[in-house]
């Protein structure tokens, strides 16, 4: 059994002569907003055209940590009147994970919508563990011929090649693109922290 997230993009066979799909993961950090699903599907629309494979993303966004949030919110309370930060109840977490749960859901729901009304086929699932290891996972299970991963810009973690899209090059066997958020392709190629990969 895989690990991988289901994204519950329809697995049709293809017919004899028929194209198969052309499959690509998308881990996003935050919703896609109508721009940004423009960009993802306007990278694949010659694919659909020269060659009639369907274009099928898996959309996976990660779950914030409810500890790491509680801890955050906490700190900076305890900063302010410099004591530290005492350890949340467990009933206290699970209320903020549940509560960070729907949020994520809510966010991926929008970023379907937004990649639909790009006119892309894509389906997706919330990520609550190690968002690299999903990727891998998933680019594995549904055998994708690319990766993409939308960010903001992370100037430290892209210096020190820790980020995601880093990472992800590191252990997949495909190309990985590397967008930075709600900026146009001109704009990121502009800047050395933009498009990155292929």
């Amino acid at each position: 059994m895989s690990d991988a997230p289901q994204t519950d993009v329809p697995t049709t066979g293809t017919a004899e002569g028929e194209e198969p799909p052309y499959d690509v993961v998308v881990l996003v950090e935050q919703e896609l907003s109508a721009g940004d699903a423009e960009r993802i599907a306007a990278l694949h629309r010659g694919i659909t055209e020269e060659t009639g494979a369907v274009v099928r993303y898996h959309l996976l966004l990660p779950v914030d940590d409810a500890a790491a949030a509680v801890h955050a919110a906490m700190g900076s309370m305890a900063s302010q009147d410099a004591l530290a930060a005492p350890a949340p109840p467990p009933q206290d977490l699970a209320e903020v994970d549940g509560a960070l749960r729907e949020e994520a859901q809510r966010r991926l729901g929008a970023s379907l919508d937004a990649m639909a009304g790009a006119g892309a086929q894509a389906a997706g699932a919330t990520v609550p563990g190690p968002p690299v290891d999903a990727l891998r996972s998933t680019v594995s299970a549904v055998g994708a011929r690319e990766a993409v991963v939308i960010t903001e810009r992370h100037v430290v973690a892209e210096f020190l090649s820790v980020d995601w899209a880093s990472r992800a090059q590191r252990h997949l066997g495909i190309p990985v693109l590397h967008l930075v958020e709600h900026e146009t392709f001109a704009e990121q190629a502009g800047d050395p922290g933009g498009v990155t990969g292929l």
